[in-house]
């Protein structure tokens, strides 16, 4: 497999990867390929990652991904936006959790737990 250059890809590319890489996650992990699906969690972390190295964190690209139709999408971008867009990324965990879309309400339920408990600092 060829490896990808973060680096040289723009902020439309990185955000685009994150949607593409979540979504395969989404499809992994209900097909119960976890080796795959730790796989796509790893990437999306390292393309997020990427995202904030960027003069000024470019994680607030991420912020229209809360409004994606995939839920895991809107999961995992709510995740990386806890720290630049905090009342955007906890409604998108609370509608998560109230609409009971599973595995990702579970997710969000313990996020906002976290986030509430002071266990979790977003960074």
């Amino acid at each position: 497999m060829k490896r990808i250059d973060l680096k040289k890809m723009s902020v439309p590319e990185l955000v685009e990867r994150f949607a593409a890489l979540c979504l395969g996650q989404f499809q992994a992990e209900f097909k119960g390929e976890i080796a795959k699906e730790n796989r796509f969690i790893r990437q999306s972390i390292t393309v997020a990652e990427e995202l904030k190295s960027r003069t000024g964190d470019q994680r607030n690209a991420l912020v229209p991904l809360l409004d994606h139709p995939n839920p895991q999408v809107r999961m995992m971008a709510a995740q990386f936006t806890l720290a630049i867009a905090p009342a955007a990324a906890r409604q998108a965990l609370q509608d998560l959790s109230d609409r009971n879309i599973y595995p990702q309400a579970a997710d969000a339920r313990g996020t906002l737990w976290a986030l509430e408990r002071g266990d979790r600092k977003p960074t």
